[in-house]
């Protein structure tokens, strides 16, 4: 995908000196990639990493780790989903189990690991587990499709778009405190944010 922002000039780093020193030091370690994980393993990782960028349909390497990071740490610290229902298996389970089925679909299906398929492929499965319309398999078993694809698409989505490069080509100014906002009525921008190019 070749990414078209509607605000090529728009920087939101350009604006970190008004946010607190706690802000700054949250906002600007999401732009440096890490490749430790605590959680997920090689394999799983690659998987996801495929699944993340279909998506967002986004290959960009430094947010595409960002967001596998970020789910990372999100199932190795495990606190807890007030939103599961009580027959869904708890996250890291439904995660784990959830990529080695998406693993062995590309087997089955091309006979190669997921992660190396062609994306019209790896969509086509996508778009089945999405709709639990994936052929049942052993590897399938216990976990519900339609529930992995969510949470897949939550972790991936509140990642992504917690991203400053994101925030930039999106036109979001960042956090707003301490300084705020003064004009508030609609169409009314402040100084700071960013203006949109047609």
């Amino acid at each position: 995908m070749t990414m078209k922002s509607h605000y090529p000039s728009y920087n939101v780093m350009d604006e970190q000196n008004e946010w607190d020193s706690h802000t700054q030091s949250i906002v600007n370690a999401r732009l440096h990639r890490e490749y430790v994980y605590r959680f997920l393993i090689p394999l799983e990782a690659e998987t996801l990493r495929a699944w993340c960028s279909l998506l967002v349909d986004d290959n960009r390497g430094n947010l595409i780790q960002f967001v596998l990071c970020h789910i990372d740490h999100t199932l190795a610290v495990n606190k807890g989903e007030g939103q599961r229902k009580l027959q869904d298996p708890p996250a890291q389970i439904l995660v784990r189990k959830g990529l080695k089925a998406i693993d062995e679909a590309g087997w089955t299906a091309n006979t190669q690991p997921f992660f190396q398929m062609d994306h019209q492929m790896q969509r086509r499965i996508m778009q089945q587990v999405s709709e639990g319309a994936y052929p049942a398999t052993e590897a399938w078993d216990g976990i519900p499709q339609t529930t992995l694809f969510q949470k897949l698409l939550t972790l991936t989505i509140e990642a992504y778009y917690s991203h400053p490069v994101v925030w930039s080509e999106i036109g979001f100014g960042g956090p707003a405190y301490p300084r705020g906002y003064v004009r508030t009525e609609p169409g009314q921008l402040d100084p700071w944010e960013a203006v949109k190019h047609s």
